[in-house]
């Protein structure tokens, strides 16, 4: 009887949350068919539509087959800011749930358990639901992906699981890496905004579809600054198949007209180099508030730090439909080595620099 009382609860609460993703996602694109109109002139397209921004904004990667020769692409390189939205309502969904367990604390966990797992199931269905031969959702990436961002979400709700403390000061420190970098990108941006303006006057959006291009641009703004982190780490990022735009080396023949790619460098810069540095610092602010508490505590801090930095690089890079576009963002490898070794070097500094003195 509990189960399935927990098990009622969470289903109810598992649709109320896909409902308030799919439902403004839906007006969109229901808005957009209605504007553009479509080839087939079918209602289920703005359906279908729905989906995949549905899909879209749970960061799940597309297989596509382009028109007109049926050429085979990717859409993986998709908007992490996109992902608050979900990520706001799982959460309400959780919370309603254990609102609902009249304070019994030993039921939250299965119940967040529960909840991950129908979302998986939810997110698989609509997944092969929207599978058409031009557009197929990848769907077995589905649970692999929206599992540890249900569980992530749901445990900062209600009773909230108790972080081990290298999770907690590895998060510290990428936020403060990621918000330089959104201050380096912002600055960018207004420098560069006369191209940044003839960027969309080219695209000549409309007003629907210069509110549309505006969100897209707001919702790629975190790709943008994981981008501007690998270019003053030294790594750099593509953008489009054979490219580099770092501080060592420039290799950029033209960009697509998106408004946000006019804040890029125009060439390369060993003055960007100065970010290292401020990296190196960042391993030794680490080590300084570690190793009061002990040295395995800095090295599980670390090795948290590298995983956070590996799955950011991931979800921040990925293919943009055609094989021009097919690499954009960070490299994950390259990005996860140089700031790993940079952090390290600092807490290594950091620890060793006053053992030498001592001597």
């Amino acid at each position: 009887m509990m189960f399935m009382r927990i098990l009622g609860l969470t289903l109810t609460q598992v649709l109320r949350s896909g409902a308030l993703v799919l439902l403004p996602t839906a007006f969109i694109a229901l808005v957009a068919w209605a504007t553009a109109g479509s080839a087939t002139g079918s209602t289920s397209d703005p359906l279908r539509a729905a989906l995949w921004i549905w899909l879209g904004a749970h960061q799940i990667p597309f297989s596509l087959s382009l028109p007109p020769a049926n050429a085979a692409g990717l859409l993986s390189y998709l908007p992490l800011g996109a992902l608050i939205v979900p990520i706001v309502a799982i959460r309400s969904g959780i919370k309603r749930v254990i609102d609902r367990l009249d304070g019994d604390s030993s039921l939250f966990a299965p119940a967040r358990l529960l909840f991950a797992l129908l979302y998986s199931i939810l997110g698989s269905v609509c997944a092969l639901v929207s599978t058409t031969t031009a557009v197929k959702p990848i769907w077995y990436l589905t649970p692999v992906l929206l599992l540890p961002i249900c569980l992530i979400s749901a445990a900062t709700v209600g009773r909230r699981l108790i972080f081990a403390q290298a999770i907690l000061y590895g998060s510290r420190i990428i936020s403060l890496l990621l918000g330089i970098s959104s201050l380096i990108l912002g600055i960018s941006i207004f420098v560069n905004l006369t191209t940044v303006k003839s960027l969309t006057l080219v695209l000549e959006p409309g007003i629907f579809g210069g509110l549309l291009l505006l969100l897209l641009n707001i919702l790629y703004l975190p790709n943008a600054v994981v981008a501007t982190l690998g270019y003053f780490s030294g790594t750099g990022f593509a953008v489009g198949s054979d490219s580099i735009v770092s501080a060592l080396s420039y290799d950029l023949d033209s960009i697509p007209a998106f408004p946000l790619l006019g804040a890029l460098p125009s060439g390369s810069s060993l003055l960007a180099l100065l970010g290292i540095p401020v990296i190196i610092l960042a391993g030794a602010l680490l080590a300084r508030w570690t190793l009061a508490l002990s040295t395995r505590t800095l090295i599980q801090s670390l090795a948290a730090s590298l995983l956070m930095i590996a799955a950011l690089a991931y979800a921040a890079s990925g293919a943009l439909i055609t094989d021009a576009m097919s690499a954009m963002g960070v490299s994950p490898w390259k990005f996860t080595l140089s700031l790993g070794a940079q952090l390290i070097i600092g807490a290594a500094l950091a620890v060793y620099t006053p053992r030498m003195r001592r001597r």
